[in-house]
């Protein structure tokens, strides 16, 4: 298995409560990752490790090894290049309030000069990845909040392919969504990882299960049992994965 991200004994504080405790793991590389478990039990805490966003937190601290293309993305990393590098997607679609077309470029013209037609190829080759191009191209002037939650959110999706990263961090991207917006999503993640590799946050097994090639399942901070998603959904190894699986809990 190549793996696009590598964990080893990750503890994560925020000020002296530790909320991830020694976590190691292999991220492999294009597939999809599903991290489960209940609220509170460091799944999303742990995908913002992955990118750096828990910087923004006063007193926190990270202890072990996050080791993304040989590197140790603490330590040999600007954080500006890492999150170029490993994009996020967050529960609620968070466009800029400014045009589609302008959604989408301000990355590359932060990241990089580029003209005018090599940035519209970005935005039109970005949103057809996002499939949001038929819907939006006869709009793309017209400010981004106009666009329904799901068209958001496949428009911050475009957002993050843009800049050209290598992996999509997703923490809970359809559960603000309807039925059919989520649908798309999920569709269109399972098309991603042909590219991208994929680690996604969910409370809804089903989603998971449809999803995931593979599964970690979080408790208490800790990663209980991870592997193939129908081993762990089908054949867990640990009690408290069935029993959470099974709706015992959470």
């Amino acid at each position: 298995m190549n793996a696009a991200v590598s964990i080893r004994n990750l503890n994560f504080y925020y000020d002296t409560l530790r909320a991830l405790n020694n976590i190691s793991i292999d991220i492999p590389a294009n597939r999809v990752t599903a991290l489960i478990g209940p609220s509170g039990c460091g799944k999303s805490t742990f995908l913002r490790v992955l990118n750096r966003m828990n910087d923004l937190i006063d007193n926190t601290r990270v202890e072990g090894e996050v080791l993304f293309n040989g590197k140790n993305i603490y330590k040999d990393f600007d954080v500006m290049e890492l999150r170029k590098k490993i994009g996020m997607v967050f529960q609620k679609p968070n466009p800029f309030p400014m045009s589609v077309y302008n959604n989408i470029a301000y990355g590359p013209k932060l990241h990089r000069k580029a003209d005018v037609k090599e940035l519209d190829g970005i935005v039109e080759n970005s949103l057809k990845a996002a499939a949001l191009w038929n819907e939006v191209k006869d709009r793309m002037g017209n400010n981004a909040l106009g666009l329904s939650g799901g068209q958001q959110q496949r428009l911050c999706i475009a957002r993050c392919l843009a800049v050209g990263p290598e992996v999509l961090l997703m923490d809970e991207p359809t559960s603000a969504l309807d039925p059919i917006s989520t649908a798309k999503i999920e569709d269109l993640v399972k098309d991603l990882k042909e590219k991208y590799t994929i680690i996604i946050v969910t409370h809804n097994m089903q989603q998971a299960g449809r999803i995931s090639d593979y599964t970690a399942f979080f408790l208490n901070g800790e990663i209980i049992e991870h592997g193939v998603t129908e081993e762990i959904f089908h054949r867990p190894l640990d009690k408290r994965t069935e029993d959470y699986i099974t709706g015992r809990f959470g």
